[in-house]
């Protein structure tokens, strides 16, 4: 099944089993249906369920906290989370805090899916990806799955969560496919998962790094080196036990971060890492994460701003002393085509 398939399918069978789901946005009953990950749900489901809204983010987040308020379970889609910035205030300042305010007597659960942009010119306004900025916030859990089945069971967790989720969802991840299994199940919110085992170097890595940083632990086996790769899976809360353990055992630290580096989650986890095993290791950490400026739109410049397989290879060969004579791998490259 492709990841986009795994978020309607998670999404059909939330709305079978959920009659206070409801979703809402702008531009979700466009023929293209985000991607074709909410194909026939409108048919099926009707505007009481798959909700137009206006054109006013700031709004549609104040309805979605008042309805989960009030008992509903509103999932509200944004076709790129550089749009969740107008909603700050209703999500930050009082979704985010209520169950804190109120005793945990009054929960809001409520679900925000928001799709990074990457991919055909969308430049700085609509390619950004703001993992950190949630991730800073108390009150709120962040998720960014990596491959299909996650996109389902992390969607449905999110759904499931009395707190309010935010769901990263990168476009540069839609057409890959992977194993999903066809029943309701949930992927735990909070724990990250170990893609692929090593004994050399961790890399951790968030969202559409994990594939790159895969292929970059499959390269890295040419130079005699086992990378552990950790799918983080949960920006907040985040696994830091999972982290430790494989560091403790590997001894060297790469972080793979779809995002900038200042501030944010890559910083977080050589943070962890520095507080609770700086003894075990014996090699300095390196993040690699976005150049600090803003996303280009120019292809020939896109091509140079995203790090990817190559980068992480090179960084897990720095920690640990190693030749790159063998050369660097290619990073993954895709197209897309417009106007989303």
């Amino acid at each position: 099944m492709k990841f986009r398939e795994a978020v309607h399918e998670a999404t059909v069978q939330a709305l079978e089993r959920e009659p206070t789901l409801f979703l809402i946005g702008v531009g979700i009953i466009d023929p293209r249906a985000v991607w074709g990950t909410l194909d026939g749900v409108l048919d099926k489901y009707g505007r009481g369920r798959v909700v137009e809204g206006p054109l006013s983010e700031n709004a549609l987040m104040g309805m979605c906290v008042g309805a989960a308020t009030l008992g509903m379970r509103p999932m509200l889609i944004h076709h790129r989370i550089d749009f969740t910035m107008l909603t700050m205030d209703q999500l930050i300042n009082h979704a985010a805090k209520w169950r804190a305010m109120f005793g945990d007597q009054q929960t809001v659960p409520l679900v925000v899916r928001a799709v990074v942009g990457r991919g055909w010119g969308n430049g700085p306004q609509h390619t950004q990806s703001h993992h950190a900025v949630f991730s800073h916030v108390p009150g709120i859990k962040t998720v960014v799955p990596s491959n299909p089945a996650d996109a389902k069971g992390l969607l449905i967790a999110a759904i499931q969560d009395d707190d309010p989720v935010i769901f990263i969802e990168h476009r540069w991840l839609h057409e890959d496919e992977g194993y999903v299994p066809k029943g309701y199940y949930s992927t735990p919110i909070g724990k990250a998962s170990i893609a692929t085992p090593g004994t050399d170097v961790t890399v951790v890595a968030v969202g559409p790094m994990v594939p790159e940083s895969l292929k970059a632990a499959s390269a890295l086996q040419g130079a005699g080196l086992s990378a552990e790769v950790i799918d983080i899976r949960t920006i907040l809360p985040i696994d830091t036990e999972t982290i430790i353990a494989s560091v403790a055992k590997t001894g060297r630290l790469v972080v793979a971060d779809a995002d900038w580096g200042p501030c944010g989650v890559a910083a977080e986890v050589v943070a962890a890492v520095a507080e609770q095993a700086l003894d075990a290791l014996v090699a300095r950490p390196v993040r690699v994460t976005w150049p600090q400026f803003a996303v280009p739109s120019s292809h020939v410049l896109e091509a140079q701003f995203y790090p990817g397989a190559a980068h992480i290879q090179a960084a897990a060969l720095e920690v640990c002393s190693a030749s790159r004579d063998a050369g660097l791998v290619d990073s993954i490259s895709k197209q897309f085509h417009g106007p989303f």
